[in-house]
């Protein structure tokens, strides 16, 4: 059996593929538009192909933060993430601890930025104290968290919710090589190398240019990725070290959240800083990688719009979704919307097979590769 789907549909069909709760029953119902219209009948048949790609494939949500209640926010772990992945039947979400998340907040123009100077040690409290936050998550609230392929295979054949454990961020580092390693003690199987604070490992897109790209020390750490297997996340890397560290990469790379350069589908945006071009993004597919386009589209078409932009610079094989989703903005708000989305994109002109490999299938190509 293929890890990133299943040749069939099995007889029995696990408790996510039968919820039958409101979101998606109403759509199979036909319950949009008057009953018995063609309209209906569309939605019905749209949302039941969509509903077919995600039995039969892993989806994967590259990035994020599990929405209101995750791990950015001061709620404490609960049921919230497993059942509106439930809801929606999305099977994995790499969910991201933000080590610089104390020190960051608002500037002028509405971006997040740093704005106070850590004390000496406190993000790597603050992300020990996250890790421990997702071990409770994990061990009482419904989600299982992959360690490997396998993992992520075992985990859609239960119908069981599944994370990938993920740090936005190595400023926990504090130049100790070794906690890398301890991070994969601790389960974490994706790291993402800079976000909004200077670090020595590289520039970040919206940041002041320090170290010409990657530094010596940033190199050490892809490879250390590498060795120790972990997917190697450049998102928020500017341009140039993001090509710098393809030179070095042995295993495929990802950048997962962002959009293309002056995207039409998301119209004016604060986040043009970190949107890449073509050369950007062509040079992640190289590695054999994807890129993540985030949600903070006006609707779920225009989302898909997104994807289509991405995809015809890089090809769908290189095309992955990583929402960003932290809060209640961007048209993902929680995943009872993932069906929604994947309809979406069918009904935007994407095969199922298409479908499938951008909700899911990319990454685990390059989870494959890279955890094993």
């Amino acid at each position: 059996m293929d890890c990133c789907g299943h040749a069939h549909t099995p007889a029995y069909q696990p408790a996510i593929w039968r919820m039958g709760l409101a979101p998606v029953g109403a759509l199979l119902a036909g319950e949009v538009g008057p009953r018995g219209s063609t309209e209906a009948a569309r939605t019905a048949e749209t949302a039941s192909a969509a509903l077919d790609v995600l039995r039969k494939s892993i989806s994967v949500d590259v990035h994020t933060h599990g929405g209101k209640s995750g791990i950015t926010s001061k709620a404490p772990p609960s049921d919230d993430l497993a059942n509106a992945m439930r809801a929606g039947s999305l099977a994995v979400a790499c969910l991201a601890d933000v080590p610089d998340s104390p020190i960051l907040g608002r500037n002028p123009e509405g971006s997040l930025a740093v704005v106070r100077t850590p004390e000496p040690g406190q993000l790597y409290r603050h992300h020990l104290e996250r890790l421990a936050w997702m071990d409770d998550l994990v061990a009482s609230h419904g989600v299982r968290r992959a360690l490997c392929t396998a993992d992520l295979d075992a985990a859609h054949k239960a119908g069981q919710p599944a994370i990938v454990a993920d740090v936005e961020g190595l400023d926990f580092l504090d130049g100790k090589l070794e906690r890398l390693e301890e991070a994969h003690q601790r389960g974490i199987r994706h790291l993402q190398l800079v976000h909004y604070t200077p670090n020595d490992i590289g520039d970040f897109q919206t940041g002041a240019i320090t170290h010409q790209g990657l530094t010596a020390f940033g190199g050490e750490v892809i490879q250390a990725c590498h060795r120790l297997g972990f997917v190697c996340d450049v998102a928020h890397a500017t341009e140039a070290m993001a090509k710098q560290a393809v030179k070095l990469a042995t295993k495929p790379l990802l950048l997962s959240h962002t959009a293309v350069s002056g995207s039409r589908a998301m119209g004016p945006t604060p986040l043009t800083g970190r949107q890449i071009s073509p050369d950007h993004a062509r040079a992640i597919a190289d590695t054999g990688g994807s890129v993540g386009i985030w949600h903070f589209f006006p609707s779920l078409d225009k989302y898909v719009d997104g994807l289509k932009e991405m995809a015809e610079m890089v090809g769908v094989e290189h095309v992955s979704i990583g929402t960003d989703q932290f809060d209640a903005r961007g048209c993902v708000e929680d995943y009872t919307q993932w069906v929604h989305l994947v309809a979406a994109m069918l009904r935007g002109g994407f095969t199922a097979e298409e479908a499938g490999k951008i909700a899911g299938g990319n990454y685990m190509r390059i989870f494959r590769a890279a955890v094993g």
